[in-house]
């Protein structure tokens, strides 16, 4: 597992450079999005991910990498809106939010450590199609949970899901990347 760990933090670390490169440039802008905002976001690229595995064809000169990056930053957003709220202005500087960013990717990643060592790292052996699968599924669940206005019987949170996008999507990344 000292592997994936490495692996996972080299996924993270591109996906905070793009994160901290669009603070520079748009501010905080996102904090006024709300939740069913950053699911739509989160939807639309794993959509397009599944239709770049499905079609021979592509029409915009852009890869998965960059998408599976929005997923991740996109749930890392949704994370930090849960805990903070929405606002009606853009309110976090770049430091701050790159705080929060880093805090809530340090939670998600143990839940990684501590599923990884339960399951035997299974999503070696997964295909990225069956991830981009998953991630779908998970923002269905999302969708279904937020329809219900975050009333759930025995389902888990809406955050856990969120975090469970961004390992499926690091997990992706891992494999196209062969980092």
């Amino acid at each position: 597992m000292q592997d994936t760990s490495k692996q996972y933090d080299a996924v993270i670390d591109t996906c905070k450079s793009l994160f901290i490169k669009k603070m520079s440039d748009y501010g905080s802008a996102w904090r006024i999005l709300r939740l069913p905002s950053l699911t739509d976001q989160i939807f639309i690229k794993a959509q397009r991910i599944r239709g770049l595995q499905q079609n021979d064809v592509r029409k915009v000169d852009e890869d998965e990498i960059s998408e599976f990056i929005g997923i991740i930053n996109y749930s890392v957003m949704a994370l930090i809106q849960l805990e903070k709220g929405v606002v009606d202005q853009p309110d976090l500087s770049a430091d701050e939010a790159t705080k929060l960013f880093e805090e809530q990717v340090a939670l998600t990643k143990q839940l990684m450590l501590d599923k990884n060592h339960d399951y035997g790292e299974a999503w070696r052996d997964m295909r990225v199609s069956s991830l981009t699968d998953l991630i779908l599924q998970k923002l269905l669940r999302v969708k279904q949970i937020e329809d219900n206005k975050g009333k759930t019987l025995v389902s888990e949170g809406i955050d856990a899901n969120y975090q469970d996008m961004i390992n499926y999507a690091v997990f992706a990344m891992i494999h196209l990347n062969n980092v």
